[in-house]
């Protein structure tokens, strides 16, 4: 058998010979030297730096800056007031657009515009309260049942089941005939049941994080089990949870408008895009237009959120970013 030798002078088979450069041709500063002048990004602020360079970012928060600011501040959108007394004019029964008026009128002749834009702020008010609420409670529950475990992590986890086996929409409509509801009694309810998700994640992202390396220094240093919970393993717990929230926000708002058009929701007095859509959906073979302007409304402001959700998603979590 034919044999040949190596750069290292080492005896080697035919074609498996291989070619090694001299050191002084790739010399090992110039290609593993550390810059220790620039300061290391954090999580965070490599997550934010993500962020300004994505579009589906930038086009998202423009959508939800514009969302917030017509629930805030509806005057600037239209002069009209749909809450105000005659509001409404029988006359102009599903009348067409006309100056000051571009979306025509409803059943009871009211200003469609101006109900699409004061509907806004309850479906905010819902998704806004609501997540902030289960991402606070799904998170304090999740976080104590993955550090602590034992028989503490058993009774949660069993509570957690308990309340995930309650199908959502049934226990607020269940539960909402016992209140009389407003924008921010049925964000709590929907929390006291649908904090389920957010528990689940941040238990396993906390059994994920607790035995590191850095909480074990933690404790050696004298740090009790509650400081190193909140100080060390909720920050570092905390994205894939935050990630979840922002996706689900989106869903909060379409559980309104759900309850609201099946009618055991908002009440009818308070103007909401689903009450304006299970409204519409009498005039569908007549004026099918007044069903896509709250229904259109209600879309953007949901793909907004899912997009938002989308992108933090990516900035935050190391295994889905794209590269």
């Amino acid at each position: 058998m034919t044999h040949a030798r190596d750069t290292s002078g080492a005896t080697v088979r035919r074609g498996q010979e291989h070619f090694v450069a001299p050191v002084d041709e790739t010399p090992l500063l110039a290609v593993d030297t550390l810059n220790t002048d620039v300061k290391p990004r954090s999580l965070w602020s490599q997550a934010w730096r993500d962020l300004r360079r994505n579009p589906l970012f930038i086009v998202s928060a423009v959508l939800i800056a514009l969302v917030v600011i017509v629930a805030v501040f509806p005057r600037l959108f239209t002069d009209l007031d749909p809450y105000s007394q005659g509001a409404c004019n029988l006359a102009d029964n599903y009348g067409d657009p006309e100056p000051g008026h571009p979306f025509g009128f409803d059943r009871q002749g009211c200003d469609v515009y101006s109900r699409v834009i004061f509907g806004a702020r309850p479906s905010v008010i819902v998704g806004v309260v609501t997540t902030i609420g289960v991402f606070v409670l799904g998170g304090l529950i999740g976080s104590v049942a993955g550090w602590f475990g034992g028989w503490i992590d058993a009774v949660l986890s069993r509570l957690t089941d308990i309340f995930f086996a309650i199908p959502l929409i049934l226990a607020a409509i269940v539960v909402g005939q016992l209140f009389e509801l407003n924008a921010i009694t049925l964000a709590l309810i929907l929390v006291a049941f649908g904090w389920t998700a957010i528990a689940r994640i941040a238990r396993g992202s906390v059994m994920s994080v607790m035995n590191s390396e850095f909480i074990t220094a933690s404790k050696a240093l004298g740090a009790t089990s509650l400081q190193n919970l909140f100080r060390h393993v909720v920050p570092n717990a905390i994205a894939p949870v935050i990630v979840t929230a922002m996706v689900n926000l989106g869903v909060y708002i379409v559980l309104e408008a759900t309850l609201s058009f099946l009618g055991v929701g908002l009440p009818t007095s308070t103007i909401s895009w689903g009450t304006d859509i299970s409204t519409a959906q009498g005039a569908l073979r007549v004026r099918p237009e007044l069903l896509f302007y709250p229904s259109g409304a209600l879309a953007i402001t949901i793909l907004s959120f899912i997009m938002l959700g989308d992108a933090v998603r990516d900035a935050l979590d190391p295994k889905t970013k794209k590269r």
